[in-house]
């Protein structure tokens, strides 16, 4: 096997993406790593429960030998093995972020020799990672464009704190990725997006509307004549664990470029604060004529 390669967790914001793609890069290349100063940039260093369990799996899918991988860990060995296709489990047990673990196992599994599927418990829609919405929505089609493919199924949302949500994800393997050139933004031509929230109360409804009604009405004034279709859901128990909230909005371009901007429900600040705050991060993307979003971007670089 290659010589082990150290990768310094602590560069640029000193975030998670670091130990993802260093871990997807080893298993693709077949190359051993040791990062060390994992999360460094973060007000809690180390590995959280999202980040171990998408060790665990990448682990699991190629068979590698994984030491120090503990919650709260800041250096862990990963030496790759052979890539495997079947069926694997995660659940983070809290609301740790199911897209997290998709970021890690995703790429990897495109390269094994077979149907992989990963059956992933935890949160769908929480704070400073992925909205579950977002990856099916602007992540999906992103990959679809390189020639790759996987189907989400959204089984349940989970939320802060309890997380409870679950996802099975189901990846196709392909021979090579095709490049591709997005250069040009294009004109939009669509937004579309769902406002969302699950618990328990009469007041439901109007916390769906309040953010839908907020983000639609900043969105006509920023951009004119484009046709605005936002969903209002209001989860039912069986399609929700706990108490929570968000919105998720895309736009669509003549290119085929997908930006979108996401907001959860938080306490103290008002629906409609939500809804404009989701709004506000999409127009800003459209103003700055993007062709990725600030989001995509990083997940994207790996592909």
């Amino acid at each position: 096997m290659a010589e082990v390669r150290e990768i310094d967790g602590s560069v640029l914001e000193g975030g998670g993406q670091i130990l993802r793609m260093s871990v997807t890069l080893s298993v693709l290349r077949r190359i051993p790593i040791h990062v060390r100063n994992i999360r460094a940039g973060r007000s809690k260093p180390g590995l959280r429960p999202q980040h171990l369990k998408g060790l665990e799996i990448a682990r699991d899918i190629c068979n590698a030998k994984l030491e120090n991988a503990v919650e709260n860990s800041v250096n862990i060995t990963f030496k790759p093995g052979k890539l495997t296709p079947g069926n694997y489990f995660g659940d983070t047990k809290t609301a740790g972020s199911v897209c997290l673990m998709v970021q890690v196992a995703l790429p990897c599994a495109l390269f094994s020799s077979g149907r992989t599927t990963l059956h992933l418990k935890g949160g769908t829609n929480a704070d400073m990672a992925p909205q579950i919405d977002y990856t099916m929505n602007v992540i999906k089609p992103l990959l679809k464009r390189f020639g790759a493919s996987f189907d989400c199924d959204l089984k349940k949302r989970g939320f802060f704190p309890k997380g409870g949500g679950e996802v099975l994800v189901t990846i196709d393997p392909i021979k090579s990725l095709n490049p591709i050139n997005m250069t040009e933004t294009g004109k939009i031509e669509r937004i579309w997006g769902v406002s969302f929230v699950a618990g328990q109360g009469n007041f439901l409804r109007k916390k769906v509307q309040g953010m839908a009604s907020a983000a639609e009405d900043l969105l006509k004034r920023s951009v004119s004549g484009v046709p605005i279709d936002i969903k209002q859901v209001v989860e039912s128990p069986q399609n929700a664990v706990g108490f929570g909230g968000g919105i998720c909005i895309f736009v669509e371009t003549s290119t085929g470029c997908i930006l979108g901007g996401t907001a959860l429900e938080r306490r103290g600040v008002h629906d409609s604060e939500v809804g404009m705050n989701a709004a506000n991060e999409l127009i800003e993307s459209i103003n700055n004529n993007a062709c990725v979003d600030q989001y995509s971007q990083d997940q994207v670089g790996v592909y």
